[in-house]
């Protein structure tokens, strides 16, 4: 850089532009289509921690987990191609998860677009549907403005990924440009009459219900809204993979609405007179397939607050929407008068005896009892302990009897996306190397990223893998079982010796096979002093909580 000029290359900008913005951690696979970010990252080592990962999907699960635990853009970058095409998935986790995410892109030079250059793809076709933006840089002259766009798209409103593209040959344009301020957070907040609407109809309810999910929370966001729902008596559920939003040892929490719902519960929230959902898209795994509530008109009075203006109304239409963001509502909420809930003070207490006793696990099929490692864990774990999760029925017992006791301690794709889990893992442990943190994967699940475990072992950033395995891709196959009984195809699977892979990777690995053997590994894991995996051998009938294999196929064959 010339002494008193900004002039510098496009990768030196881009990077600078980082730290204005706040970036501490970037994860990423290198490609050669952007070296010279990797270079200008080389200079910034000491601002910003470069994570390099096995598999741009793996990277980019990283990014979606960062900007989920701390709210600020998860940043991942990958090169042209099969990285974007890789790297998709973390993008399409973000959009549905609501997290705010950077996904830049190396692009071709910019004198062979449209040639089908090696690796070519028109990123804002590919990702227009995936992300809330998508842009090329053109002009190394324009970084700071478009880089400082991305940053405001991905926190507005309703947070979500961004998508840039960088040509390779402008990231080695050097130009003179002045360098944009840090992005500033933008949400709406909620007007006076909104409140008083809402406060009125809570005020009218006998049977009220509140529902929390989606992004855009803060620790501060979920202190409010909990004193809002004390202080009303209300009984509070979490939306499907949102259960860190409200601390589950608390009288008014009264369990997940999601995927494997405590019947009780469903039953509840259809017998509701107010529907108060905040955050929440209310989607698909929500509403149980648009089940628990009507379309398009539910019959319980519903109130919608959501930060993102486009989703209120698109599916439900709600008696009073509200366009605010979670902690704007929640401080306002908070600040209201309490209104008199006598009339619905035994609806509130048998709601939370209904999710207690959902708590208490039934014995599975085989030797190794998955209620009673959950058990464990609940009583093991510290209330900072960070969980994460793939895809797949053996989330449900970590849904349904884990108690979350923290925000973000929860790291879930609402997605539905198998291999996030270990990602997910090694972006927190990066994020909070002090804290537990442990992954959750069934076998299927687990090898869609298991490579990242060389990620853990190289950063020394020190995991417990759980391994949950039975031998087939368990939800497809509950699926068969229900639709096509013993007609079996495709979801049978032949695995490794995941405790030796694990010893591969110079991890600790061991194998569980019995309830009694769980503990003592688990204290093993813990000791190991690098990251640890179990496999955890659970029996093919004990496919979930609530019914076995046989069972569910005996039922669907009577039909």
């Amino acid at each position: 850089m010339r002494e008193g000029s900004n002039l510098r290359t496009g990768g030196q900008i881009l990077v600078d532009a980082l730290k204005i913005h706040g970036v501490d951690l970037a994860f990423c696979v290198p490609g050669e289509s952007y070296l010279a970010v990797l270079d200008a990252l080389y200079d910034a080592r000491d601002a910003i921690r470069l994570v390099a990962c096995r598999q741009e999907g793996g990277a980019a699960n990283m990014a979606e987990a960062y900007g989920k635990l701390i709210g600020r853009p998860g940043i991942c970058f990958v090169t042209r191609g099969p990285g974007a095409t890789n790297a998709s998935i973390g993008v399409h986790t973000a959009f549905q998860d609501s997290t705010p995410m950077i996904l830049f892109i190396g692009q071709v030079a910019r004198d062979q677009v449209e040639r089908e250059a090696f690796q070519e793809v028109d990123f804002r076709r590919m990702f227009g549907p995936l992300a809330k933006w998508v842009a090329q840089i053109d002009d190394a002259a324009r970084i700071p403005e478009l880089v400082s766009q991305a940053f405001h798209r991905a926190m507005a409103g309703r947070p979500g990924p961004v998508v840039i593209a960088l040509p390779e040959d402008m990231l080695t344009e050097r130009v003179d440009v002045a360098d944009a301020g840090p992005y500033k957070t933008v949400r709406p907040h909620p007007g006076a009459a909104d409140l008083d609407a809402m406060r009125g109809r809570l005020a009218a309810a006998k049977r009220p219900f509140m529902l929390l999910g989606g992004g855009g929370w803060s620790a501060d966001a979920v202190a409010d809204i909990t004193a809002f729902a004390e202080t009303n008596d209300l009984p509070t559920g979490a939306a499907f993979r949102c259960q860190d939003l409200f601390d589950n040892t608390r009288k008014n929490y009264v369990g997940d609405v999601g995927i494997g719902i405590n019947p009780p519960l469903a039953e509840r929230v259809k017998a509701a007179d107010l529907l108060l959902v905040v955050g929440a898209r209310l989607g698909e795994m929500t509403t149980s397939g648009y089940t628990l509530v009507d379309l398009p008109r539910p019959k319980q009075t519903l109130v919608h607050v959501h930060a993102g203006a486009e989703e209120l109304g698109r599916v439900y239409q709600a008696d009073l929407p509200i366009n605010a963001g979670m902690a704007a509502f929640a401080a306002a909420a908070r600040a209201l008068p309490p209104v008199d809930s006598a009339a619905w003070t035994e609806w509130t207490a048998a709601a939370r005896a209904d999710y207690l006793a959902n708590l208490q696990h039934p014995q599975n099929p085989g030797a190794l009892q998955m209620g009673e490692v959950m058990a464990y864990l609940r009583e093991r774990l510290p209330a900072d302990a960070i969980l994460t999760n793939g895809a797949g029925n053996y989330a449900t017992w970590l849904h349904r009897f884990y108690q979350y006791r923290h925000f973000r301690t929860q790291l879930a794709p609402t997605s539905g996306a198998m291999g996030y889990g270990v990602p997910a893992a090694v972006a927190a442990k990066a994020v909070h190397p002090d804290r537990p943190v442990i992954s959750f994967a069934g076998d299927g699940c687990f090898l869609m990223n298991g490579q990242e475990l060389a990620t853990a072992v190289q950063y020394g950033l020190n995991i417990i893998i759980l391994v949950i395995n039975n031998g087939m891709y368990g939800t497809i196959r509950m699926h068969q079982e229900r639709h096509y009984p013993g007609r079996i195809s495709g979801t049978d699977l032949v695995n490794p010796d995941f405790a030796a892979y694990a010893r591969a990777f110079g991890a600790h690995g061991e194998t569980v096979e019995t309830t009694a053997d769980f503990a003592p590994a688990f204290e093993r894991a813990v000791q190991a002093g690098r990251p640890a995996l179990l496999e955890l051998k659970l029996d093919p009938e004990a496919i979930t909580p609530r019914a076995s294999l046989s069972q569910i196929r005996a039922a669907a064959s009577s039909k």
